[in-house]
């Protein structure tokens, strides 16, 4: 069987992403295309799926991206399962890692393995909503307005310091599905872009949020 042609006319980057996916994988879908629309400069190792029936296993597949199922259900503990997944993010050389509807907590093991270089997004303007249904608790909160927010992954759920957000307003008849559907677009457009932030460096975390450091004088000269 040959191989998949490369999806990026230029050549493949020298920086290598993992995906973690345990859905459909939108946001996966939305790396793969800022990939091959020369919006990243960065190319999807590996993708890995903690479930064998995630429909966003052929989203790599089409991609010509290779895809692994390490599924928690073959493994003794968390700690067991996510040491595997080290293990396949290390053979892929894979420099930054990015959670794409992942709903599994991540353990020390990963945490370790990529300390500052795992990447989450999640539906609602964090600190706010953390956790699951985040549409949801938005509208039965009340607020005017939500959103999407990329923050570096840490052992508090929904806590690690925050990268981008984007502001959808929540609208007088939405729901949940509707809600959903508005910030799943902001979702798309800014994971790239906080992608390409972190694997750009010049940033520091200050408090609860990154922070872009422009280059010192001496460094510039």
């Amino acid at each position: 069987m040959t191989s998949p042609e490369p999806r990026n006319e230029r050549g493949p980057s020298s920086r290598r992403l993992g995906v973690l996916i345990s859905g459909r994988g939108s946001n996966l879908q939305a790396i793969i295309d800022a990939v091959d629309r020369h919006r990243l400069d960065a190319q999807i190792a590996v993708v890995i799926s903690s479930r064998p029936d995630a429909s966003g296993l052929a989203r790599a597949r089409e991609a010509g991206i290779e895809a692994v199922i390490v599924s928690p259900r073959d493994h003794p503990d968390r700690d067991s399962c996510d040491r595997i997944i080290v293990d396949v993010l290390a053979s892929h050389r894979v420099d930054l890692v990015c959670l794409a509807g992942y709903m599994r907590l991540v353990g020390e093991p990963l945490l370790t393995a990529f300390a500052d270089r795992i990447l989450n997004i999640h539906p609602s303007l964090l600190p706010a909503f953390p956790g699951l249904e985040a549409q949801k608790q938005a509208l039965e909160y009340g607020v005017r307005v939500s959103g999407a927010t990329v923050h570096l992954v840490s052992s508090e759920l929904d806590g690690g310091p925050i990268v981008l957000q984007a502001v959808v307003p929540v609208l007088d008849d939405d729901t949940a599905e509707t809600l959903s559907s508005r910030i799943l677009v902001e979702e798309h457009r800014i994971y790239p872009e906080a992608i390409q932030l972190i694997l750009d460096g010049g940033w520091v975390v200050e408090g609860r949020r990154v922070v872009r450091r422009a280059p010192s004088a001496s460094t510039r000269a």
